[in-house]
């Protein structure tokens, strides 16, 4: 007998023989029992001999079924942070896999590093083999942007600058590009998404602020005189003023123009 009769390739069975007082097997073996490790299907002779010196003989077969060549893929191979593989497995009948991921021939992992993943599969004989697979994670960028002047006033611009990436895409119509300049008419935020040599993408925000341009007026009382005669000149609607000339800053201005004037103020 052979205890298995069918083995995987690489493993053992036991040959035992009975009914005889001494054996002689075709492997050199005499010992009722012997163990061997047969690379494909093989038949075994034993001869058996009484105490008297009579002989018969037996035969007795182990049949070697072949491992599997598991094969194991990642689709995709590389991620990034966050995203998911499918894992898949051929070759065998049956898999289980490493890492809690249970059995089965595919999988979806999201790992949040770089990952190998083992899986065996099993033949309907019940022979093993191994597989390996590697899902690579690369990391997602930190994308940064800054504005600059982060606050203007009406009609003025700022440069939008990213960092953090490889290229950038901005909302707002405004494409690609690490720099961007702005005008905006009110305040405005801005999404820039930067994408790495990988593939991967981060996102950050930006805000200019707009202030609003002041409304300036100016009023001359009286706004007519008589030569030698004075008119003091005011102006509202801003922090600080600036006249037009020579007559410096402030809020009002006495002013004794020897001809009919026409006086400018800038309100900021």
């Amino acid at each position: 007998t052979a205890s298995p009769a069918a083995i995987c390739n690489g493993a053992t069975s036991v040959l035992t023989a009975s009914g005889a007082n001494t054996y002689s097997w075709n492997t050199g073996g005499s010992t009722a029992s012997i163990t061997v490790t047969p690379s494909s299907t093989t038949t075994y002779t034993v001869t058996g001999t009484s105490t008297a010196g009579c002989t018969g003989t037996a035969a007795v077969s182990v049949t070697v079924n072949s491992l599997p060549t598991v094969t194991a893929t990642a689709s995709p191979s590389a991620i990034c942070n966050g995203a998911s593989s499918v894992l898949t497995a051929s070759g065998a009948n049956t898999y289980s896999w490493s890492g809690g991921l249970g059995s089965g021939a595919s999988k979806t992992v999201t790992p949040s590093t770089t990952a190998t993943y083992t899986v065996t599969g099993t033949t309907t004989a019940g022979c093993t083999g191994t597989a390996t697979v590697s899902v690579t994670v690369n990391p997602l960028p930190t994308v940064t942007a800054t504005a600059s002047p982060a606050a203007i006033c009406n009609g003025a611009t700022s440069v939008l600058t990213a960092s953090g990436a490889n290229t950038y895409s901005w909302s707002g119509g405004l494409g690609t590009g690490a720099s961007k300049t702005v005008t905006p008419s009110a305040t405005t935020t801005y999404t820039v998404t930067g994408t790495t040599a990988a593939g991967c993408t981060g996102t950050a925000t930006v805000s200019v602020t707009v202030n609003p341009l002041p409304t300036v007026t100016a009023t001359a009382s009286p706004s007519a005189i008589c030569n030698g005669a004075t008119s003091v000149l005011t102006a509202s609607g801003a922090n600080t003023y600036s006249w037009s000339g020579g007559l410096g800053t402030g809020v009002s201005k006495t002013v004794t123009p020897s001809t009919t004037t026409t006086y400018t103020v800038t309100g900021t």
